[in-house]
């Protein structure tokens, strides 16, 4: 009897120590199939529905446009106006893919882009938007990155539909891309301009 019990132990430890690494494992794979198949441009923002921040930010220094200063962000710019804020900033690598985009959407006079430069230097801000071209009617620096967290910003470069009644309709996490402005970023935008009409 006792050379069975002996043999049993053994075997016994082994599943004992093997039951951790196999919900280990188990828990592994449910992490990495549950994080793969989300989409991160679908993040939800506890700000929809509400006022945007009411925050005031400097302008850029030295940016002009028509021979004018490019004013800083006022809340007040938002009311009776549908706008599109873009935080952005020259040292992010996607910021440089959607400029483009940007600019190209600019161009439609029904709505008003409006930016946020986040914690990036004047200099390098305003050579970013020479390059590319200055797609926002406002231009708010915000210097200690305050404001971006107000606005529920997780990253730049994070964009946001604004209604005319400066309500938060829509947030685009991630870069705009030429199948989000088409898909997603246009029909928020038209969705939100028959709202207030």
């Amino acid at each position: 009897m006792s050379d069975q019990s002996t043999s049993a132990s053994p075997q016994r430890r082994t599943f004992l120590m093997a039951v951790p690494l196999i919900a280990f494992v188990g828990l592994a794979l449910l992490f990495w199939f549950r994080l793969g198949s989300g989409d991160p441009s679908r993040i939800p923002s506890a700000l929809i529905g509400r006022p945007a921040p009411q925050t005031l930010l400097p302008p850029l220094e030295g940016l002009q446009a028509d021979n004018a200063p490019v004013p800083g962000l006022d809340p007040a710019a938002f009311k009776g106006k549908v706008s599109l804020v873009n935080v952005w900033a020259s040292w992010c690598v996607p910021c440089h893919d959607e400029a483009p985009l940007l600019t190209e959407l600019a161009k439609d006079k029904r709505f008003q882009l409006v930016g946020i430069n986040y914690k990036d230097a004047s200099d390098n801000a305003r050579r970013f938007l020479g390059r590319y071209g200055n797609p926002f009617s406002h231009v708010g620096v915000d210097a200690n990155g305050r404001a971006s967290i107000e606005w529920g910003v997780y990253g730049v470069p994070e964009s946001f539909v604004v209604g005319r009644e400066g309500t938060i309709v829509y947030k685009l996490v991630g870069p705009v891309t030429p199948d989000n402005l088409r898909t997603v970023l246009l029909p928020q935008l038209e969705k939100a301009l028959k709202a207030g009409s």
